[in-house]
């Protein structure tokens, strides 16, 4: 795996960049409906709340956050497989909410997904080779099937000869790995990466990353890289995003957000991250939050972390903190970042694998 850029200059200058991607104001809301006797009562999931960030042209943006944290739906408001309630997706100068779904479709092309589990994201009963193939045949677009499977199956680390066989003959890094061809089957310049590797055996996921990495400097691809585990997450990405209950808490540059946490979340997210050396694993700080995440049909008023929260004041409860830079080097929402002192974590030695 290539090392990541050690200056934080060079990360900060990304956000100059000419983005690929633009999301302001995102908000998701599912309704439901429970019964209480002979009442139908229907309530509303706040599942993603105000979300704003870009992405810059071949960049990754990771967002991490604990399941049930809106991570992604975010990713599918984007590519509108599920539609947002409001807000404003700016995909390569083009707005996607509202978008005529005829004109959406060929925009497709340019945006892709690759799903969480390779075992479901791929029918059983269709060879490779038509399994990734099957992008031309919804764009209506005429190719050698059986050449291109076999480039695009080259192009990620598998034999041609693989594309007569099904699903169920290959491990679960290989059916990553055709997930991964037929989301490059229409020459994309965004993909979707939903927990790509967080099926997989830890021996597989850095095979997986750095084919992921290999390829985005070969195509110039931009990647949305969507995780729970925040050690994948600082190997691929040059921003990082935190979300929480439906709300980004801090976004900045990898390293930065790594060595110098601004948000007691991160902060405690980061401490869970477990150290190889086990000298210093004896003597980190382990930063345990208490009680549940609260549900996201009945939010708490001002800062949503604020029920879990280690440093929480009376302000708290009544002021939602804005997801600004407060003079700290990135934007976090928490009302006393620059009062509290930042728990700056060791940074790692970079490495080739993960």
């Amino acid at each position: 795996m290539s090392d990541a850029p050690s200056t934080s200059t060079t990360r900060s200058a990304i956000a100059a960049e000419n983005p690929i991607l633009q999301v302001k104001g995102l908000v998701k809301h599912f309704a439901v409906r429970s019964s209480k006797g002979l009442r139908v009562v229907q309530r509303t999931v706040q599942a993603v709340s105000d979300v704003s960030f870009e992405v810059a042209r071949g960049r990754t943006l990771g967002v991490v956050g604990e399941s049930g944290s809106g991570k992604t739906t975010v990713g599918r408001c984007i590519l509108r497989l599920i539609e947002p309630t409001a807000g404003s997706v700016v995909f390569d100068g083009k707005e996607l909410v509202g978008m005529p779904v005829k004109q959406l479709r060929g925009l497709r092309r340019d945006m892709q997904i690759v799903f969480q589990d390779p075992y479901a994201s791929l029918d059983p009963r269709r060879t490779v080779q038509d399994a990734i193939t099957e992008p031309f045949e919804i764009q209506k677009i005429r190719v050698d099937a059986r050449a291109k499977a076999a480039e695009l199956l080259e192009l990620v680390g598998l034999a041609p000869d693989h594309a007569r066989r099904f699903p169920h003959e290959f491990s679960g890094g290989q059916r990553q790995r055709i997930g991964i061809a037929r989301a490059l089957a229409l020459n994309p310049k965004m993909i979707v990466l939903d927990e790509p590797v967080s099926a997989l055996d830890v021996s597989i996921q850095a095979g997986v990353i750095n084919l992921l990495q290999d390829l985005q400097s070969e195509l110039g691809l931009s990647y949305l890289f969507i995780a729970h585990d925040l050690s994948v997450v600082r190997h691929i990405s040059d921003l990082v995003a935190v979300m929480y209950l439906g709300k980004i808490m801090e976004i900045g540059p990898a390293e930065q957000l790594y060595t110098a946490p601004l948000h007691p979340y991160t902060q405690s997210l980061l401490s869970a991250i477990p150290e190889p050396d086990p000298v210093t694993e004896r003597t980190r700080e382990r930063i345990l939050l208490q009680g549940d995440v609260p549900s996201p049909i009945n939010p708490p008023s001002g800062c949503r972390f604020r029920t879990r929260c280690p440093i929480a004041k009376d302000i708290c409860a009544e002021e939602e903190p804005a997801l600004v830079d407060r003079g700290l080097g990135h934007p976090v929402a928490c009302h006393f970042a620059d009062v509290f002192p930042v728990k700056v974590l060791a940074p790692r030695p970079s490495s080739t694998a993960l």
